[in-house]
């Protein structure tokens, strides 16, 4: 591996942990990275997943103010997550590479506009989230479950979707729902990453350097991400997200 690929995946890791810890999607940058320097998609996509899991801890801790007091909530959304997660590392593992990718710009459409109609449903939703348990009820736990299946197979985006069903479902702030996304997220990747390790080709120094850069990413992230006020942050969602989009079909 020469030097301009060791510095272009570890800069792309750099990237990707920063846009996972304030938004989501991050996968979209260094995937396409690897790709581009004649890794396999799926040798790429399971580098990749283990590479952001350091990220998400360093996201997380960044976070650590907003996650007080919703211990509860994270140990049954994370059973969602962990649930999802495995299931599609499986499929990643059984199904071609290419199976989600098709519906993908659809999942984000969707959740892009949850989140900017997310302050009128709020309102409309109000007395159902107050009377819902701290996780948001059944239907949330299994939204959250889907949206780990995604992740666990491709990844791109996962955040936003969650973000996307957290806002809907807990009644919390944006900012602490971004750090409830942040550990879900981080949970799915690192369960995948387990799955991958023990069945799968991993390209290690790839992933290694991801880890490295998404380390510096999830730290610069959430001091960024902490420091947005909410409309703000949901401007930075939705930008990400028509990025995503035209990545992905283009």
């Amino acid at each position: 591996m020469g030097a301009l690929e060791v510095l272009a995946i570890l800069a792309a890791g750099v990237c990707a942990g920063t846009i996972n810890t304030v938004v989501g999607s991050g996968t979209l940058v260094t995937f396409p990275v690897l790709l581009g320097f004649g890794y396999a998609p799926v040798v790429a996509n399971v580098s990749n997943t283990i590479g952001l899991v350091p990220g998400s801890v360093a996201g997380a801790a960044g976070y650590r103010t907003e996650l007080s007091g919703q211990r509860s909530r994270l140990l049954a959304l994370g059973c969602a997550s962990l649930s999802g997660g495995l299931s599609g590392a499986i499929l990643l593992l059984t199904l071609p590479a290419s199976a989600f990718k098709a519906i993908v710009p659809v999942f984000i459409v969707v959740a892009l506009v949850l989140i900017v109609a997310q302050p009128r449903l709020t309102a409309r939703l109000a007395k159902r989230r107050r009377d819902a348990p701290p996780h948001g009820g059944r239907w949330t736990l299994l939204a959250v479950f889907a949206a780990g299946v995604y992740g666990g197979y491709f990844g791109a985006a996962q955040g936003i979707l969650l973000l996307a069903i957290l806002g809907l479902s807990l009644d919390e702030s944006l900012q602490r729902v971004n750090a409830v996304k942040i550990v879900l997220a981080g949970l799915v990747n690192l369960i995948a990453g387990v799955v991958f390790v023990l069945v799968a080709h991993v390209a290690w120094l790839p992933a290694l350097l991801i880890s490295i850069g998404s380390i510096a990413g999830g730290a610069l992230g959430a001091r960024v991400g902490r420091s947005l006020n909410p409309d703000v942050l949901r401007g930075v969602i939705v930008l990400v997200g028509v990025a995503a989009i035209g990545k992905l079909l283009l």
